[in-house]
């Protein structure tokens, strides 16, 4: 019987192991994100309503499209900062009179093949030509901010396209357009890198760039793939957040914050420089918690300077977790 009672407890902490083991291994935007809505529920009630969550979609949407590019760059050990001057650069084209007598799919078209192009440039320069992904693009997004200050000489632009008014900030069926857009961006990319070839490389690259090559997978066709992806994303992203703002602007900051932030969503979610681990609904999960934990900051007055002090601080904490757990 002595022996029977040691063994209970044994049993029962040696099956809560598992478990236990695959909780800690979670990004830290699960529970980042839990403790969020935990607090909100005790202190701010009101953020927990169906509505509101219609609204932090809408407004996690531009940076939710922008961190899902990201995510595949920094999973081949690469970067993307040129996001910032994307979103400028789609900003003046959807509002500026250049293409006013175009239709509004026209400039949509554009505005996505401007980030395309962006894309093909960034990856061209970085795998061909063994750039650092780091200067290449940052000074692809000096060039657009200095292309966009020459040619508005800082008048400011018109309206957006109905179309992009409507994408930004419509919905459908109380559903916002935006976060249906995120979404039918974030679900095929996830299946893709779960479930093909292409995201088997995505791995292999990212564990042993070396490896990957001695093994014939097209490591540098691999990373120009993802910078392509990461420009478009970009592109639509900027879209959207100027659909919400619904008017152009000669600001060079605009979207400039969308850089550092989807870098640290991507860290949130569990995606590393090398490792050749993390996926898309950890990001995703990291765009979420960013844009609720400001409007969480934002409820209790907290000024800018506070809510960017606050958020800096909660992503050095996750990434020293992240850091501990790899090691």
């Amino acid at each position: 019987m002595k022996m029977m009672r040691a063994w209970i407890p044994s049993l029962s902490l040696a099956s809560l192991k598992q478990p236990l083991q695959a909780a800690f291994l979670l990004p830290p935007a699960y529970y980042g994100t839990a403790v969020l809505l935990i607090l909100a529920s005790m202190f701010r009630p009101m953020l927990m309503s169906e509505a509101y969550f219609w609204v932090i979609l809408r407004q996690a949407a531009p940076l939710g499209l922008v961190v899902l590019g990201q995510a595949l760059v920094v999973r081949v050990r690469s970067i993307d900062l040129s996001v910032g001057g994307i979103v400028i650069g789609v900003n003046y084209i959807a509002t500026s009179a250049y293409l006013s007598g175009f239709p509004d799919s026209v400039i949509i078209i554009a505005c996505l093949a401007l980030g395309i192009l962006a894309g093909v440039v960034n990856g061209t320069l970085i795998t061909r030509f063994r750039g650092s992904a780091v200067i290449v693009t940052m000074a692809m997004t000096i060039i657009f901010i200095g292309v966009v200050v020459a040619f508005s000489r800082y008048t400011p632009p018109g309206d957006v396209p109905e179309l992009v008014r409507t994408i930004g900030s419509g919905r459908l069926h109380g559903i916002p357009i935006a976060a249906l857009i995120w979404a039918c961006a974030a679900i095929p990319l996830g299946l893709i890198m779960r479930q093909t070839v292409f995201g088997r490389y995505l791995d292999a690259a990212g564990a042993n760039p070396t490896a990957a090559a001695l093994s014939g997978i097209p490591y540098l066709k691999t990373m120009l793939i993802t910078h392509i992806i990461s420009g478009f994303c970009a592109a639509l992203g900027g879209l959207l957040l100027a659909g919400f703002v619904g008017t152009g602007s000669t600001d060079t900051g605009i979207g400039q914050d969308l850089i550092l932030n989807s870098i640290a969503a991507v860290i949130l979610g569990g995606v590393t420089f090398g490792g050749g681990r993390g996926r898309v609904l950890g990001p995703v999960a990291g765009a979420f918690m960013l844009t609720f934990l400001l409007n969480f900051l934002t409820s209790f007055g907290f000024e800018a300077s506070g809510k960017l002090m606050m958020q800096g601080g909660i992503i050095a904490m996750a990434a020293m977790v992240d850091a501990l757990k790899n090691k």
